[in-house]
């Protein structure tokens, strides 16, 4: 049966594409939506490129016909624009000359009209005022992550036979002869993806242990395991799988995607990685750290802040700049550096060009070779813009996805909806992806941020 969506235009600036994700439905497109759309096609970054694109689309369902009447979609269904309900009352305390309000009054007509219309938005509050006047509403959930009761978090602990550590330790082994526990206590055969991570168990005692990871069928050892990349030490098992992802060659792993709460050195360690690799490998991996950092309102206000692109993004790279200081406090030897010393030591990282920072809304046409790329706070991000992101990636280049879903500033996002969550989840199992998720018992910031993370 065939249904009859009322879109918002928040939807489409998040996902364009929208207009071609509603199989064989119906689509109405209130004027309202269409106005604000003609608002934004010149605003900068995202938004303005999508607006654009949306209203590329309309103009070539325009030439295959009227658009009030409706026009036929290339994958099935229709749209058509609405321009009618303009005297359809809402609740008082509604403003009916909204945007908002509007958007509403086209949904309250249709269904007075015998239309059975849904109204499609990402933002809460307006699903709130649909059910306020008996409109169905609903969030865009195609580019949204299943629910999950046991999300994938890129570890598992097995158990190993005993008499297989030491041919694990050369050779590694294959999946059939590891296992875990099931309640009663029965032997159960485990299922791994590509490159998760294993904390093996000897099964004479589960304080004998080792690390590795599932690659090609089989359970092999970590290779970068006694690694002190920028004389940084990992201090728990989730740091010393972290070290590993980092330190894979981008032939091998060109993508990390690494979740968790803050405190777990997500960022001081991808930071330390890469100085090591761009500083101090006898044979230079990578040109630069190339480092972006999100936030929520970043694509529409960086146009209108004053200064160079470095000085407008500056504010966004604080935390980049706390951890840079400590790492390079890390050889002060007994006395610690002035602020003066580490801020020369710093200026002189960006303006040597060893770490460069661009704006998100600066990174659309590039193609991004031999470069340390880290995204971090990627939790804001759209799933189109982590898609951007990846797809720029050139030879030689290793991306780097750092954030906590949990903590999420963009408006119209949330765990399941999030660039962040929508790369793990397409990328979950690829050879060229590993992942990981750092655990809040894992946190390194200090005794205080450790007791919060688990408290609160």
């Amino acid at each position: 049966m065939q249904k009859t969506y009322v879109l918002d235009t928040n939807v489409l600036m998040q996902a364009p594409y929208a207009l071609e994700s509603f199989e064989d439905n119906h689509i109405v497109l209130p004027l309202a939506v269409l106005e604000e759309l003609d608002g934004l096609k010149r605003a900068e970054g995202e938004p303005g490129s999508n607006a654009r694109q949306v209203i590329r689309f309309l103009e070539q369902l325009r030439r295959q016909g009227n658009l009030l009447e409706g026009v036929p979609l290339p994958g099935g269904g229709s749209l058509r624009l609405e321009v009618n309900h303009i005297a359809v009352p809402l609740p008082d305390g509604m403003d009916p000359s909204s945007r908002d309000g509007r958007v509403l009054k086209v949904c309250r007509g249709l269904l007075e009209e015998g239309t059975p219309a849904t109204l499609v938005t990402r933002d809460i509050v307006s699903r709130i005022k649909a059910q306020m006047m008996g409109v169905p509403a609903e969030d865009f959930t195609t580019d949204q992550v299943p629910s999950s009761a046991a999300p994938y978090t890129g570890r598992a602990d097995v158990y190993v036979p005993n008499e297989l550590l030491a041919s694990f330790r050369k050779k590694g082994l294959p999946a059939g002869d590891l296992y875990t526990v099931g309640q009663d206590g029965a032997r159960q055969p485990v299922r791994l993806t590509e490159n998760q991570f294993l904390l093996l168990r000897s099964d004479v005692s589960e304080k004998k242990t080792m690390l590795g990871r599932f690659h090609g069928g089989r359970a092999v050892p970590l290779v970068h395991g006694g690694a002190r990349p920028f004389g940084v030490k990992p201090r728990s098992v989730g740091q010393q799988f972290l070290q590993e992802a980092l330190l894979l060659s981008a032939d091998e792993a060109p993508l990390v995607i690494a979740k968790g709460p803050a405190g777990t050195a997500k960022t001081f360690y991808t930071l330390a990685a890469g100085l090591e690799q761009v500083l101090e490998a006898e044979e230079r991996t990578y040109r630069k750290i190339l480092v972006c950092r999100p936030n929520a309102q970043f694509d529409q206000d960086i146009g209108f802040l004053p200064g160079s692109e470095q000085e407008k993004i500056s504010p966004l790279l604080r935390p980049i700049v706390d951890n840079l200081e400590i790492l390079l406090d890390l050889d002060g030897k007994k006395e610690k550096r002035t602020e003066e010393e580490l801020r020369s030591r710093i200026d002189y990282l960006f303006t040597t060009g060893v770490i460069t920072a661009e704006a998100m809304n600066f990174m659309r046409g590039r193609s991004i070779t031999d470069t340390w790329l880290m995204i971090d706070e990627a939790q804001n991000l759209t799933p189109r813009q982590v898609k951007g992101i990846i797809t720029r990636v050139g030879r030689g280049t290793k991306v780097i996805l750092l954030g906590d879903p949990a903590q999420i500033d963009h408006p119209l996002l949330d765990e399941q909806s999030n660039g962040l969550s929508y790369a793990a989840d397409r990328m979950r199992g690829s050879p060229l992806c590993v992942q990981l998720t750092m655990l809040p018992d894992e946190c390194e910031r200090s005794e205080l941020a450790l007791d919060a993370a688990m408290r609160m």
